[in-house]
């Protein structure tokens, strides 16, 4: 086991990431030394406050928010459940619509389903080929009811980044509340909460080099918004529970660090992104990248292949020591093709051959060249097996 995962080729940053050595070492001191309850009184409390109120400021700071706008949860499926559940509740007597997507994560898809279930409308926008949102379309939904907009940063599965900042202006202008999950763009993109005009936003430390069961929700001053969790005074009466010390000391040692390498992070992903979809585009006959092309996270490289079955390529890769994924995490024990596939306009069939490969600045060009090589061989062998591709070929004969 252990030779396995020292030679393992870890391609799925996207479900999670490794916590960087420095985070764990930050983290350590407040399971045992500085352990006090941030709410009391005397100096072992008081200290672990102060720990969680520099957290507090270093992720404030990294998204040109006020330390007062950051609220601390469980991750970030919390923080789209409370951003969508409470809004609605606070804003109800002005109306009763809600506009998303049909490519957002379940953690939004699902809570907007719950809604309806509480009396509200939801309007659920297509998506283009590439998985982006027409403005236009976007216009249009809205109507004088219309309370609240929530639409990712960029896509889980296809990485597509979506034009927020003039969706947040849309929003803006037409006094309607602006949801942002950023969670796959937080700590591996540049964000700043005023530039694209969010009233809310949704981030998880385990995506960037930090630590599960800890994410935030930042709410603009002003934002009316009622508690999610009652029973305490903690998060400013917005949250009880006593806080994850160690995850959130966790969380700001993990943006502290994405901050400061995010420039050369971004360089060395884009290039080895690049480098695999061309390689792939190249060498691997009847595929598809999805997502756009250019427009997409520094690290996600998403492709379809035909003829084939998603899982038993990824059974095959990881027989060979590569991590990678078909789809979200969260839904990976469904048999269903991904939601966001067939929203972009894949077949059933197409879309359940899907590979998705997200890296981080750790990653080499040797890895990418192994990957590729695999895949390859991986890929010829599946559809050698296939009753679909053999008539296929015999038709094309």
């Amino acid at each position: 086991m252990g030779k396995e995962v020292r030679n393992m080729i870890y391609l799925d940053n996207a479900a999670t990431t490794k916590t960087a050595p420095e985070v764990v070492e930050a983290m350590l001191p407040y399971f045992t030394e500085c352990y006090g309850n941030p709410s009391t009184v005397y100096g072992l409390g008081s200290e672990a406050k102060k720990a969680v109120n520099q957290a507090r400021r270093t992720i404030a700071d990294a998204i040109g928010a006020k330390q007062e706008e950051i609220y601390f949860t469980a991750g970030g499926s919390e923080a789209d459940n409370w951003a969508l559940k409470a809004a609605a509740e606070a804003y109800s007597a002005k109306g009763k619509h809600i506009i998303t997507t049909k490519i957002e994560h379940h953690a939004v898809l699902h809570t907007c389903q719950y809604l309806e279930k509480q009396g509200f409308e939801v309007t659920y926008l297509d998506v283009d080929g590439d998985g982006l949102v027409d403005i236009e379309a976007l216009k249009a939904a809205i109507r004088p009811d219309t309370i609240l907009i929530s639409i990712m940063y960029a896509n889980n599965e296809i990485g597509t980044i979506e034009p927020i900042a003039q969706i947040g202006a849309i929003a803006k202008e037409k006094g309607i509340l602006f949801h942002t999950d950023a969670v796959q763009a937080f700590g591996q993109v540049p964000l700043n909460v005023d530039e694209l005009n969010v009233d809310m936003l949704s981030a998880s430390a385990h995506k960037l080099n930090g630590p599960k069961g800890i994410g935030m929700l930042y709410i603009r001053t002003g934002v009316k918004i009622r508690s999610f969790v009652h029973g305490g005074a903690q998060e400013r009466s917005r949250r009880a529970g006593t806080e994850n010390v160690p995850g959130i000391v966790g969380f700001g040692a993990a943006v502290k660090r994405a901050v400061a390498g995010l420039d050369e992070k971004i360089r060395k992903e884009t290039i080895l992104r690049d480098y695999l979809i061309e390689r792939i585009e190249k060498e691997i006959p009847y595929c598809r990248l999805n997502g756009h092309r250019t427009k997409r996270l520094p690290g996600n490289v998403n492709f379809a292949f035909q003829f084939i079955e998603g899982e038993s390529m990824l059974i095959m890769l990881d027989m060979k020591g590569i991590c990678a994924s078909s789809g979200s995490a969260c839904t990976s024990g469904s048999l269903d093709p991904s939601h966001v596939l067939l929203a972009i306009g894949l077949k059933h069939e197409i879309a359940h051959g899907s590979l998705r490969l997200t890296l981080n600045e750790e990653n080499t060009k040797e890895e990418m060249d192994f990957v590729v090589d695999e895949l390859k061989k991986i890929v010829q062998r599946l559809r050698e097996m296939s009753p679909l591709y053999e008539d296929f070929v015999r038709k094309q004969g």
